[in-house]
C-alpha cells in the first residue's frame, strides 16, 4: 500500500498495480524535461492545469522511476489504462497532489494542542 506521507501512490496500468513517488531525482528529471529552472517553476508548471499527452506520460514514467521501477517514457506510453484517458490524467493528477499538496492552512489542525493547552 502506498504511503501518502511520502508522496506515494498507487496506479493501475496494464492490469497491475504499481507503486508511483516523485523522488528528487525524478523532480529532477521533470525539471529537465519541463525547461523548468527549480522547483516553484516546475509547481508553477502544473498549477495551469494544462498539460499535453506527453507531458502525462513524462510524469507517470518518472513516478514509477522514481519509485524504483526499471522502466522507459516508451514502455509507459505503450501501458494501458481501464479508464482510458481519464485514468492517465487522474493518475498523473494524483502523483503531483501527492508530491506538490497542499499544506494544512490552520497550523493548528496540523498540530493540535497538547492537553496542557487545552
Amino acid at each position: 500500500m502506498a504511503n501518502a506521507k511520502r508522496g506515494e501512490i498507487d496506479a493501475t496500468l496494464d492490469g497491475r498495480t504499481y507503486r508511483l513517488c516523485l523522488t528528487l531525482g525524478a523532480l529532477a528529471e521533470l525539471e529537465s524535461g519541463f525547461g523548468a529552472s527549480d522547483l516553484v517553476a516546475l509547481a508553477g508548471r502544473f498549477d495551469e492545469r494544462r498539460l499535453s499527452a506527453r507531458d502525462i506520460l513524462r510524469i507517470i514514467g518518472c513516478g514509477m522511476r522514481g519509485a524504483g521501477h526499471e522502466i522507459s517514457d516508451e514502455e509507459v506510453a505503450r501501458m494501458k489504462v481501464s479508464e482510458g484517458l481519464a485514468g492517465y490524467v487522474r493518475i498523473a493528477a494524483d502523483l503531483l497532489a501527492a508530491t506538490f499538496g497542499e499544506a494544512p492552512e490552520d497550523d493548528a489542525a496540523a498540530n493540535p494542542p497538547t492537553p496542557q493547552d487545552a
